[in-house]
């Protein structure tokens, strides 16, 4: 009996187990994971670099898996079935390349309308088509009374089967479907051996065309030390082939661990050799890399043409499902030239050789880390779903159909609606592209970028050469297409497009019969604006940025009003400490230092009274000035100043869209003109020596300057920046997407001019300059805010994750010397911006009294 329980209990036990590990697996993935289906390969490294990302690998018949591997080519059908969130590792239409004979094919085309850049591949027959050029060649051969060596290859080969050398060419028949091609004789040789190069390169979309260089790979080497070609021996295949699949079966292949022995080595060895020998690195990838290029240009025609019928409702600049890691086998002429041999789609992933493990583990791990796969991809991608088949449920299409017998009116309208969502989709696709970028140059690893190249010129010549292989390769077919890659708007930039939007924006209130606003420089006005318009002001528009005091000039009742506003909302203030400031206006004297100078300060914004706010920043920011208090008091006594900053409202009437000549203030205008002919006769007469004492001044005000979170002290403001940087792991997403994605080009440029205007006031204070854009100090800081503003934003997202590059390159690329003491002064107002964006993050964050998260009174023009 006791035997026979056992048995039972054991079986009883183990459907238990099994609902336990099924219900635990279901567990992770509600939680999210990654998942991957590898049935498809054969290669364990794969498997091995799938587990060492974190994917968890699916049953095999599972078509639903996040990346889906295969070691060779897909059916387009398979690729036109996948969700947008899954990655597949073939693209369509590759195998123009990849086969030997469509790669001849494509390559005469394009060596016939650019032969000076395609001058890297041997010349090519292809049997039985090209058999009488072939003959005819060889006849010219024989007049001259030359003779030349030719290898044959099968069209669609691989793995160095069927390969042969042959001189006489009159022997070949023309029944086989063959590749004859011209042999290269005078091969670089490396201790007496040929070699030829595995490069791996990654294509990560062809939709805009991204290709990636992966700077390791293999140097296969011949078994037989090598002689030029001669009727004895043509049949040493050992000696004239390069193939591991050939050359691991002669019994001189050394399989060896080192780095500099064996028949296998690494090409970061190989570049080491070349640097012993005195050879030219940077031009060996330079040549590598173009020549990759090149290659990749003639098949994006086919491959985008391929993937737009694969996948016709996909929208243009979206997430490729497709990315490709493909083997160039590249061989060095005597002269480092190298010649382009064939292309693998499916290189071998076989990891025979340490050499092969630690290369082709990197290649992959990379690739991976490039592509961004990611637990929320199938989730949002269910969710754009649903709501694309709303708006075809209710018609909701972003602009409306045009219905027949409509007017002229109504036409323009129309055609302006159609331009205005036309521009809005590509800059989403710009900005997309930036957010993309932002990632790879992050998760490069030993990957580099080779398209688009950073090199305007060189980018322009790709260009040119990709218009030409479309017009070669499309010609007559495919005209969407062609309209697209001629289509103006794909190589402008974020700028030009917000231009043409505000155009747009423009013609739209002609057509309205509206009263259109008077465009200028774009306005510096609050950042980030409300959805509701901006209310007309009664009697002036908003305050310029040094309209200090121009409020005291408004009636009582308005004074109550927003005294009484003050005290709801969060305040904002560029207010000296006030205690500091009674005594000083008390006493009425200046530091001993800055008596000395010359003339009273001429902008009133520095004079003695409470330094306003900006119109160009939100009310509830501000930058506090700690300790430069005694410095930004002039001999006046504080109702005389008042009274000379007391202007008629028609003064004060700036408006936002005024040039900048205009746009000055006209208390500058009325205090500057006393003294603007000492200012300017003293600025001719600073020394270098003043000048440094001057930089050194202006560094210790703006150290003094912070940031002021509203409603909030000083030193709680500090805490809170220091709570986002020791949080910053949490909060490093939501300030990119509210930097980089959620605020355009003049929101941006407003969150800086909350700085800009600081450090106005503090040259204005310490140069005595009527007009500080002369300085050659504001010059250097003007080119570092343009820098911070580079690329939507890219610049000073850069100084936070300290990739890309930096902002002190605009001095080191340029001619002219930066003293220390200027360079410091930009970084500190590198770190002002950096604190003022947190600020402004965390205040945005913070508002919910409008549904676009902004406070309520930033569509207030007094604001």
């Amino acid at each position: 009996d006791n035997h026979g329980t056992a048995p039972l209990t054991l079986s009883s036990e183990l459907p238990y187990k099994g609902t336990i590990q099924r219900k635990v697996r279901k567990k992770k993935k509600k939680n999210g994971v990654i998942t991957a289906n590898i049935a498809g390969t054969k290669y364990e490294i794969v498997r091995v670099v799938i587990q060492e990302m974190g994917f968890v690998k699916t049953r095999d018949e599972d078509e639903t898996a996040n990346l889906i591997w295969s070691d060779c080519a897909v059916q387009q059908e398979k690729i036109a079935e996948l969700r947008n969130y899954q990655r597949i590792n073939h693209f369509p239409g590759m195998g123009e390349i990849c086969r030997k004979d469509f790669l001849a094919r494509n390559m005469t085309k394009m060596i016939k309308s650019q032969p000076q850049e395609y001058s890297f591949i041997p010349r090519t027959w292809i049997f039985p088509s090209e058999y009488t050029q072939f003959q005819n060649y060889v006849k010219e051969l024989k007049k001259k009374r030359r003779q030349k060596t030719f290898i044959v290859k099968p069209a669609n080969g691989a793995m160095g089967h069927g390969i042969s050398l042959i001189r006489n060419g009159e022997k070949l028949q023309a029944q086989d479907h063959l590749i004859v091609q011209e042999y290269l004789d005078k091969p670089f040789l490396m201790e007496g051996y040929k070699f030829d190069l595995r490069v791996y390169i990654l294509v990560t979309s062809c939709d805009p065309l991204k290709i990636f260089l992966y700077h390791d790979g293999l140097v296969r080497m011949g078994t037989e030390k090598y002689h030029p070609p001669s009727d004895s021996n043509l049949s040493q295949l050992y000696m004239h082939l390069t193939n591991y699949s050939v050359n691991k079966h002669n019994e001189h292949f050394e399989r060896d661990e080192t780095e500099d022995k064996g028949s296998k080595r690494s090409i970061k060895w190989f570049t080491e050799f070349l640097e012993t020998n005195n050879l030219d690195v940077s031009k060996f990838w330079s040549d590598i890399s173009e020549l990759v290029v090149k290659t990749l240009i003639v098949a994006e025609p086919h491959v985008l043409h391929a993937y737009r019928m694969c996948r016709p409702g996909q929208a243009p600049g979206s997430d490729s499902v497709c990315f490709e890691v493909l083997g160039f086998d590249i061989l060095l002429d005597r002269k480092l030239k190298p010649w382009l041999l064939e292309i693998n789609r499916a290189p071998s992933f076989g990891t025979d050789q340490k050499i092969d493990y630690d290369v082709k583990k990197g290649v992959l791990l990379n690739a991976l880390k490039l592509l961004n796969i990611r637990t929320s991809d199938k989730r949002r991608n269910l969710a754009q779903q649903k709501a694309e088949a709303q708006k075809r449920l209710y018609g909701q299409g972003p602009v409306k159909k045009l219905l027949p017998g409509s007017s002229d009116w109504e036409k323009q309208r129309h055609t302006l609606e159609r331009r205005k969502q036309e521009l809005k989709e590509r800059l989403a696709q710009v900005r997309k592209q930036i957010s993309k970028e932002e990632h790879e140059n992050r998760h490069m690893g030993n990957y580099r970028r080779i398209y688009p190249p950073d090199d305007k010129t060189l980018l322009e010549k790709y260009e040119s050469l990709l218009a030409t292989a479309f017009q070669t390769f499309l010609a007559g077919r495919a005209a969407s297409l062609q309209r697209e890659m001629n289509n103006p708007l794909k190589r402008m930039k974020e700028e030009d497009i917000l231009d043409l939007l505000e155009q747009c924006e423009i013609d739209d209130e002609k057509l309205m019969g509206k009263c259109t606003r008077q465009r200028g420089p774009k306005p510096l006005c609050s950042m980030p604006e409300s959805a509701q318009s901006l209310r007309k002001p009664k009697n002036h528009s908003s305050d310029s940025s040094c309209d200090s005091d121009s409020s005291l000039s408004e009636s009582g009742e308005e004074t109550e009003k927003e005294d009484h506003n003050e005290k709801k909302e969060k305040k904002v203030s560029y207010d000296l400490e006030e205690n500091k400031y009674k005594s000083l206006e008390r006493s009425g004297k200046l530091n001993d230092h800055f008596s000395k100078e010359s003339p009273s300060y001429s902008c009133p914004s520095s004079s003695a009274g409470p330094m306003r706010r900006s119109v160009s920043c939100p009310r509830s920011i501000s930058i506090l000035t700690m300790q430069s208090q005694a410095a930004e008091q002039r001999p006046l006594s504080a109702k005389a100043s008042l009274q000379m900053q007391r202007t008629s409202p028609v003064n004060r009437s700036h408006s936002l869209s005024r040039s900048p000549s205009s746009a000055r203030f006209s208390q500058t205008a009325t205090l500057g003109n006393m003294n603007s002919s000492g200012s300017e006769s003293l600025l001719q007469q600073k020394t270098k020596e003043q000048e440094v004492a001057l930089t050194k001044e202006t560094l210790l005000l703006m150290n003094d300057l912070r940031v002021k979170f509203p409603g909030k002290t000083n030193e709680e403001s500090e805490l809170i920046i220091e709570d986002i940087m020791d949080n910053w792991k949490y909060h490093k997403t939501k300030v990119s997407s509210y930097w980089l994605v959620k605020l355009d080009s003049a929101k941006q440029r407003k969150v800086l001019d909350i700085v800009r205007t600081s450090v106005r006031a503090v040259l204005h204070h310490v140069w005595k300059a009527p007009d500080v854009e002369n300085l050659h100090l504001y010059r250097l800081f003007n080119r570092v805010f343009n820098r911070l503003l580079w690329s939507h934003g890219q610049g000073l997202w850069n100084c936070f994750c300290n990739s890309g590059s930096s902002w002190e390159t605009i001095f080191s690329k340029g001619s002219e010397a930066v003293t220390p003491e200027q360079l410091q002064c930009c970084q500190r107002i590198v770190q002002l911006c950096k604190h003022c964006l947190l600020v402004v993050y965390k205040q945005t964050s913070d508002s919910r009294g409008s549904p676009t998260g902004m406070s309520h009174h930033w569509d207030d023009t007094r604001y």
